[in-house]
């Protein structure tokens, strides 16, 4: 539903959009694509995929015809395969909605090429981590990468909160919040190496995650930064009292 009802995590897409330098091409890792392996998007005019089901029409009724990128996901998968990854491209697949929903606010003209990315869920944080390492080159040469996912994701809790009607109104839950606070700690200091140990040494690791493919875009993005790399959050709001939507621009180090 953020496509349609952003609210301030919307502002906060369109100010960045505003902000930064034109980049030539989008890199974008979305939680909603998981393979087996590193998977680029080669399409040069890449579909809408609607992939969810028994939302409002309207939703359906969305298009982001952003041209694709053939010759950035070359030189992805060629970046990815100087680091040993075994990488592919799929010249048929569009965007999905983790793609397409946070780019109708940053450029809602669709008018820079955009390139997707997949994540490996079983292969945790680290591999992202790396991943996103071996993509680096990449901002150097006017591509600006992305992770979208969420900073919390537990959505059993939110279908429980709102079967009773209790998510419009109240603080956030403790634990998001206290998650919340971690993450921005690691982030600040540099630490990912605690950070890619989430699961085990934060608060409420696990509940605020049940499973990992909406954290671990995070993680490409961080990897993209290099060490040395400055935060910046530029949104810190929770939806639903459990569903925080924190984000980070990266500034990248050397």
């Amino acid at each position: 539903m953020h496509a349609l009802e952003a609210g301030d995590a919307g502002k906060a897409w369109a100010e960045l959009g505003r902000r930064l330098p034109r980049p030539r091409a989008l890199l974008i890792a979305s939680a909603h694509w998981e393979t087996s392996q590193p998977t680029l998007t080669g399409a040069a005019r890449p579909g809408t995929i609607h992939d969810f089901y028994g939302f409002p029409k309207p939703l359906y009724a969305i298009h982001y015809p952003a041209a694709g990128s053939p010759e950035v996901a070359a030189r992805a998968r060629a970046l990815l395969e100087e680091r040993a990854f075994e990488a592919a491209i799929d010249a048929e697949r569009g965007l999905d909605h983790g793609a397409w929903s946070p780019l109708l606010y940053a450029y809602p003209q669709a008018d820079i090429p955009v390139v997707q990315i997949s994540v490996q869920t079983p292969l945790g944080p680290r591999h992202h981590l790396q991943l996103g390492a071996a993509l680096a080159p990449l901002a150097a040469e006017g591509v600006l990468v992305i992770g979208s996912g969420h900073l919390t994701h537990n959505l059993r809790e939110l279908r429980e909160l709102r079967s009773l009607r209790d998510t419009s109104v109240g603080r956030p839950e403790p634990y998001v919040s206290e998650f919340q606070s971690w993450v921005r700690e690691c982030i600040d200091s540099n630490d990912v190496e605690r950070l890619a140990d989430y699961r085990e040494l934060s608060p409420a690791g696990a509940r605020a995650h049940p499973t990992e493919e909406h954290f671990l875009p995070l993680f490409v993005a961080l990897g993209a930064a290099r060490e040395g790399y400055r935060a910046e959050r530029i949104i810190e709001h929770v939806e639903g009292r459990v569903l925080a939507m924190d984000a980070y621009l990266f500034h990248p180090g050397q």
